[in-house]
């Protein structure tokens, strides 16, 4: 057994996640490929969050398994509410068993014998601890993006990442472009220098029409934050958090790291008058070591002019780093070749590094695009400018006190509703903290 004196995660209690943090060695993540597993290993899954992407992922997931050849079947699934929990019987008959409810509904999951696959799906403001979880039971990982909701929350990814990789666990991210073949093979282009030396880039997830409100259902505060989580910062991270992650994390890719510092601006307009606390649009300028810029914009508004993508700016030509390279005064080239989805292709590549134990882990570069994405809201929602150690020491935690002390034991009751952040009123990063919450 470890000594807990060495064990990062051991060494998370409450007292200290809220006033350190701790930051994970580099990991060295090797690009995926479509390779046919030698040793073929049974992989027996859990789903834990059987939302809509939780379903999804276990669909991508049988087909991964079925393209390789290899064994492999969801052996037991996992939701807070029951009536998703039991849609694991319909869609992967799971038997009824094994569908588990409740806030340590992933607990009993983990437990079920020979797991070896977790398949993380929840809110993200869960992400953190279940990430955490599945490491201490020494299981692979693949978990859906963003994966924390603040800085506190990103210091246990981080402690629970440079876990994963000394136990040799294999852990993917749903960050499917760093798996798509258009991007893999456009940034290594850009990275041998097609374009010069990276000077400027713009990222963009505006979406022409407003996300999805559920409304109010459920009889206690936190029951209802959690039925209608995209609302709520804590479960959500907010838009820029939930979907904009994709683009700035292919930002982070083509830079080798991560921003230093980020301003910026946004507004809740079309949400105005429906319950929650999210913001509906972002404008934000992220600076890299070395002095390049980032432009992001993202945007869930009703609107004629919409956009999901990236572009490179370059001192010897731009890129679309999806698939297109523009030298200047050269001809361009695109990717054409056909491939593999890039939702079944990032299964594909885990489960090839369990079968063949070649490295990946993907918990800490999807961490630091997680809080790159933290960062910029803060920057818009205090009105500040925000740099990088900051936010990720950050004290303020946004979650229900016993998230950290253990989740599993949450129980439906009150919790308080933030109002929508108004910058120059709202800044987690005073000392205390301004976080003006809603009237009753």
């Amino acid at each position: 057994m470890q000594d807990p004196a060495n064990d990062p995660l051991a060494a998370l209690s409450r007292r200290h996640f809220l006033k350190t943090s701790t930051v994970a060695a580099a990991a060295a993540v090797s690009l995926p490929s479509i390779l046919h597993a030698q040793t073929k290993k049974p992989i027996n899954a859990v789903i834990i969050g059987l939302g809509g992407r939780g379903g999804g992922a276990g669909g991508n997931f049988l087909e991964a398994a079925k393209t390789i050849g290899v064994d492999a079947k969801i052996v037991a699934v996992a939701d807070i509410f029951p009536e998703a929990a039991n849609s694991g019987r319909n869609n992967f008959g799971v038997p009824a068993d094994k569908c588990f409810s409740g806030f340590d509904a992933y607990q009993k999951a983990l437990a079920v014998p020979g797991v070896n696959y977790a398949i993380l799906a929840t809110p993200p403001g869960f992400r953190a601890v279940h990430f955490k979880a599945c490491v201490e039971a020494g299981k692979n990982v693949f978990m859906e993006k963003p994966v924390a909701t603040d800085g506190p929350t990103c210091r246990v990814m981080y402690a629970a990442a440079e876990a994963s990789k000394a136990k040799n666990l294999k852990v993917a991210a749903g960050t499917q472009r760093r798996h798509q073949a258009s991007y893999i093979e456009t940034i290594k282009r850009i990275k041998d220098g097609a374009i010069g030396d990276v000077v400027a880039l713009r990222v963009y997830w505006v979406n022409g029409g407003p996300i999805w409100h559920r409304g109010e259902h459920g009889s206690t505060d936190l029951e209802r934050q959690i039925r209608n989580w995209y609302h709520y910062i804590w479960l959500s991270g907010d838009h820029i958090c939930e979907q904009h992650v994709h683009n700035l994390d292919v930002a982070n890719w083509v830079m080798g790291g991560h921003p230093a510092k980020c301003w910026g601006m946004g507004a809740r307009q079309q949400l105005e008058g429906k319950s929650g606390e999210i913001w509906d649009n972002f404008a934000l300028e992220y600076e890299y070591p070395g002095g390049a810029h980032m432009f992001a914009y993202c945007g869930q508004v009703k609107r004629d002019w919409s956009s999901v993508s990236e572009a490179v700016q370059g001192t010897k030509g731009t890129s679309d780093p999806g698939n297109r390279i523009q030298p200047t005064g050269g001809a361009m080239w695109r990717f054409r070749d056909k491939a593999v989805d890039p939702y079944v292709q990032e299964h594909i590549d885990l489960i090839n590094a369990i079968q063949n134990d070649t490295e990946l882990n993907e918990a800490k570069q999807v961490t630091d695009s997680t809080l790159t994405a933290i960062m910029g809201r803060e920057a818009a929602y205090s009105g500040a400018g925000v740099e990088w150690d900051a936010i990720l020491n950050s004290k303020f935690a946004y979650a229900p006190e016993q998230m950290f002390e253990d989740c599993s034991k949450m129980q439906w009751g009150a919790f308080r509703t933030l109002q929508p952040p108004m910058p120059s009123q709202h800044n987690i990063l005073k000392d205390p903290p301004v976080v003006p919450v809603a009237k009753a």
